[in-house]
Order: structure tokens, then C-alpha cells, then sequence
């Protein structure tokens, strides 16, 4: 029981954190979290980041949780800081990213403040993360803290909060904190194996499709292997880009626009599915059929590490439940490549993508065309570089036509899709790894959600380039609102001078003048030390003619 001997609780908490591994915790503390904050002082294990908006810190976690697969923790005040954590919580747990909030609260026990700035946050917090507590006694932080590490961690990973009331974090306790334990994900079933493998062997034209849920460590190099040995070819969603290097000559592309793609094409040739990663957060890039109403439409196989929820348009017939590594691994050993495959017809359509992309990225008109900006920064950074997208239409373009070599080297957002994610990801990418180039690419409009943070990332001593994709608009939606007929109003605004914003926070800012100077530019801050940040004209005219209506008809015509 909590009583005056023993340890403090909070220094109890940060004992707990170090036993995690926490490196970091990024935040900005408040009055309630003063006592947790006075005993991260005296931490040589744990690094405080102090950020200019919560938003910003809980994006950073959730990076460093994408990244490294450990939790990333963040800290905030009661009420108003805690609301701030919101949008992040919710990256997290729709992206898949191990995150801890940690939010602080008035006394439960005996409070003279009434209910100022007091929330039910742990009731708020309950629909966006995995798990949400209040402390009532310090004896149970070992315990509470453990859990929301094994949870945040857990498949599918994603947010957790524990809320520190004052008078919590001031008792004593001699409580100690808990060891992590050793967890290995089941294996599948050796049956369900068989059933995908005899499928697979029975189809005349098989097709892999890689989700956000392959995107773990091992799973690459297993789906790599499956490849080289079969020969099937794979495409990717926006959250399976890089699994495996997209160089490889059987990647059909990646399902960036809703449908009517080129790997649309692909997949709609297939006779056998095999969906790997599945995550419903992502907009499927296939349609199932009901064979009662429809016909019979191809087999769908199912791996992931849990079963598959279904909905109208997804309903497989075979599931290989259990680590996705091992099920690929168990397919591959197990499977005789058919000689009755025929992939040609696939391969075709993304030969024809290449080339249509290719006449795109030749126009060098001013301000850049996207898909010209898109082959730049491709060619601008090395096989390891981390692009780190914020959301606009040019995610469409960088998903479609970006190459990606290795995995989590382009972090783009495709689950909550919330703008200002941009920048302060590529300052947790450019943490975790300081000896590669990072890249925020931001729209003008996510750029100005959370730009406060670039004294942050000039504070740190971080190496980052921010490219501003600057078209003085929301281009996304009127990209849609053209889609949709209606009038072009209601989505335009005006900017900073973003060269000088850049130097009022101690960055170095350029602005692009042609598309020879943006190649120049990015080679010289990719280059450079420090905080670079280059304002670049877009020119987004051709938007709707061709990503709704050319690419269409294209891959139609094939």
C-alpha cells in the first residue's frame, strides 16, 4: 500500500519507463506533470524533447514507434494539453504505431480548483487507443505501465494512455518496477498452409498484395524469398510501399488511386489473391464479388496475424492466421511453382505505367509539374534515404511514382490521412536515424499545421529538409471538388514569405525557380548539415485530367 516510506511514485514511473527501453519523451509539460518532469531530471537513460504543440510530440512517438516498433511515449498536460493529443492518438492507432500518452490531472483524491480545465480524459481517450487508465495508487504503476507497453506493442499495434494524477505521482510506494516478458507470435497453422498452397498451385494467374500489416521486420525478406522462388508478381497499398525493394522486376505498382490504375488492371487479370497484411483501414484495391449474385470471382487468401473482418466487399476464402514471416515462410517451402502461370498480361500493365509515368516526369515546366518533382526527389536521395509525406494530392503522386528500396524509407499516412504529420515525422526519422537523409514533403496547407516545430528541429541540431509543395491551397480538395463538378471556390488562402519563416527559426530557406534549380537546391540541402527548408511552386492544372481521367482510360485500353 502507498504510504510515506519507500520512493516517490513518480520517480517510480520513469524507473518503469527505463526498464521498457524508453529513450525518449517528447511533450510539453504542464503544472499537473510537474512532479513526473523533476523526476525525468535525474534520468541518464531518458531524453526529455520538448515540443512547441502536443501534436507535434505525439506525432514524433508515434514515428518512433513506426520505426523502431517500441513505444513511443509523450507527455502532456490535463484538459487542454491532453485534447491536443487527440489527432496523434488516433495516428497511431489507425497507422499501426506503438505510441504512450501520458497526461497529467488535478488531485482525485482532494482538489480545490473545482473542475477547472478538468476532463473526463480517459473516457475520451477510450474510443482512440487500445487502452486508457488513471492511476489511482501508486503501488499499481508497475503494473499499469507494463500493460501499456504490451498492448501498444501487441499486433496491431497503437496507442495507450495512462493518466498521473497529481497526488498519485507525490505518494510513496514500495513498489518495483516489472521485467518485460519474452512474447513470440503463434505460428500458422500447417493446415491452413496446405488449403493457400493448393490454391495458389491450382490458379493460372496468382497475384500477391502487400498491406500495412507486412510492413514488420522480418516479413520482407521472407515475401522476397516467396518471389524469387515463384515468380508471382506483387503489388503494394500505400502503407505496404518498400516491403520489398520495388526495383524488383515482378512489382506491378502501388494501389494509390481508388481504382481504374494500371495494378488495378493487374489484379482484375488475377484468378488468385493473396492478401498479405490486410488492414481494413486502408481503402482495399480490390473489390470482392458475391458469387451468389455475381459469379464466381477469383480466390482470395488471407495472411495476417488475425483473422479477416469482414464487409461487403471482403470476405476470403482461405486464412492463414498467425506471424505473417512464418506463413510466407511455411507457403514457400511447401509450394511448387505451377508452369501454367501466366503472368504476362500483369507485367504488361505496369510496363505500360512505367512509360506513361515516364513522358510525365519529362515535362520540366514552371512552377514543377508533380510527377516531374516526384523523379527529382527520387533521384535526389539514396537507396536509405526516409521521405516522410504530410497529406495533399501529392501523396498520389509520390505513392504512385516514387520508388521505394526499403521499407518505412517513405512514410506516408494512409489510414487517419491527417494533415501537419509531415514534419514532425522526419524529426523523429532524422532521431532514430542521424546518419540518413530525411525529407519532410508538405503541402503549404500541412506545412502550416505544426511549422512551429521547425524551432524544435533547429533546437535539436536535426538534419532535415523541408520541402514546401506550395500552391497557396488546399490541393487536395479542390482536386476533388473539380472531380466532383463544382465550382473551384472556397480552398484558396495566402502564405508566409516561407524563405524568411525558415530563417526567423535559424533554418536556412530557398525558394525554387526552375525545375534545374530545384535539383540543384536539393542536392546542395541534402548535403548540408542542419535545418533546410525549400519553398517550391507547384503547378497542379492537370490533377483531375490525369489522375482521374487519362490513367483511366489508358489502363482501360489495354
Amino acid at each position: 500500500m502507498a504510504d510515506s516510506g519507500g520512493k516517490k511514485a513518480s520517480d517510480l514511473f520513469i524507473e518503469c519507463l527505463e526498464e521498457e527501453g524508453c529513450e525518449y519523451v517528447f511533450g510539453v509539460p504542464g503544472e499537473e506533470n510537474l512532479d513526473f518532469l523533476d523526476s525525468l531530471s535525474r534520468s541518464t537513460k531518458i531524453k526529455l524533447i520538448l515540443t512547441r504543440h502536443e501534436q507535434g510530440a505525439g506525432f514524433m512517438a508515434a514515428t518512433y514507434g513506426r520505426h523502431t516498433g517500441k513505444t513511443g511515449v509523450c507527455l502532456a498536460t490535463l484538459g487542454p494539453g491532453a485534447t491536443n493529443f487527440v489527432t496523434a492518438a488516433a495516428y497511431a492507432t489507425l497507422g499501426g504505431m506503438p505510441m504512450l500518452m501520458i497526461t497529467g490531472q488535478k488531485p482525485i483524491k482532494k482538489s480545490k480548483q473545482g473542475r477547472f480545465q478538468i476532463l473526463d480524459v480517459v473516457a475520451m481517450m477510450g474510443p482512440i487507443t487500445k487502452y486508457a487508465h488513471q492511476m489511482a495508487s501508486a503501488d499499481n504503476i508497475p503494473s499499469r505501465v507494463r500493460e501499456a507497453f504490451r498492448l501498444a506493442e501487441e499486433e496491431k499495434p497503437g496507442a495507450t494512455h495512462i493518466e498521473l494524477p497529481e497526488d498519485i505521482a507525490d505518494e510513496h510506494t514500495h513498489a518495483v518496477p516489472l521485467k518485460r516478458s519474452l512474447v513470440r507470435r503463434p505460428n500458422a497453422d500447417a493446415k491452413s498452409v496446405r488449403q493457400a498452397v493448393k490454391a495458389l498451385e491450382a490458379a493460372k494467374a496468382p497475384v500477391l498484395v502487400i498491406g500495412a500489416g507486412a510492413n514488420r521486420t522480418m516479413t520482407g525478406r521472407m515475401l522476397l524469398q516467396f518471389v524469387e522462388k515463384t515468380g508471382i508478381p506483387f503489388l503494394t497499398t500505400q502503407l505496404g510501399k518498400g516491403v520489398i525493394d520495388e526495383r524488383h522486376p515482378r512489382f506491378l505498382g502501388c494501389a494509390a488511386l481508388s481504382a481504374g490504375d494500371f495494378c488495378h488492371r493487374a489484379i482484375e487479370a488475377s484468378d488468385c489473391i493473396v492478401n498479405v497484411g490486410h488492414d481494413v483501414i486502408e481503402k482495399p484495391p480490390f473489390f470482392m464479388r458475391n458469387e451468389g449474385e455475381e459469379g464466381p470471382g477469383p480466390t482470395v487468401i488471407h495472411v495476417s496475424t488475425k483473422s479477416a473482418e469482414v464487409d461487403p466487399v471482403y470476405f476470403p476464402h482461405v486464412e492463414v492466421i498467425g506471424d505473417i514471416a512464418n506463413a510466407i515462410w511455411q507457403m514457400k517451402e511447401d509450394i511448387v511453382p505451377s508452369g501454367a502461370w501466366k503472368f504476362e498480361g500483369m507485367l504488361a500493365y505496369r510496363r505500360a505505367e512505367l512509360e506513361h509515368t515516364a513522358s510525365l516526369a519529362a515535362d520540366e515546366r514552371f512552377p514543377i509539374f508533380p510527377p516531374h518533382l516526384v523523379e527529382q526527389v527520387r533521384e535526389a536521395m539514396p537507396d536509405d534515404g526516409i521521405i516522410c509525406l504530410d497529406n495533399g494530392v501529392y501523396k498520389i503522386w509520390f505513392a504512385r511514382g516514387y520508388t521505394a528500396c526499403r521499407s518505412n524509407t517513405v512514410l506516408l499516412d494512409n489510414a487517419l490521412a491527417s494533415m501537419g504529420a509531415g514534419l514532425p515525422s522526419a524529426m523523429a526519422s532524422a532521431m532514430v536515424y542521424p546518419g540518413r537523409k530525411v525529407m519532410a514533403i508538405c503541402g503549404d496547407g500541412g506545412f502550416m499545421m505544426n511549422s512551429q516545430e521547425m524551432e524544435t528541429a533547429v533546437r535539436l541540431g536535426l538534419n532535415i529538409t523541408v520541402l514546401i509543395l506550395n500552391d497557396n491551397s488546399y490541393g487536395m480538395i479542390r482536386w476533388k471538388q473539380a472531380n466532383m463538378g463544382f465550382k473551384d471556390w472556397g480552398l484558396t488562402y495566402n502564405n508566409p514569405d516561407f524563405v524568411k519563416y525558415a530563417e526567423a527559426y535559424g533554418a536556412n530557406g530557398y525558394r525554387v525557380e526552375s525545375a534545374a534549380h530545384l535539383r540543384e537546391l536539393l542536392k546542395q540541402c541534402l548535403d548540408a548539415p542542419g535545418v533546410h527548408l525549400i519553398d517550391c511552386p507547384v503547378d497542379y492544372s492537370e490533377n483531375d485530367q490525369i489522375l482521374n481521367k487519362d490513367i483511366k482510360a489508358l489502363s482501360k485500353a489495354l
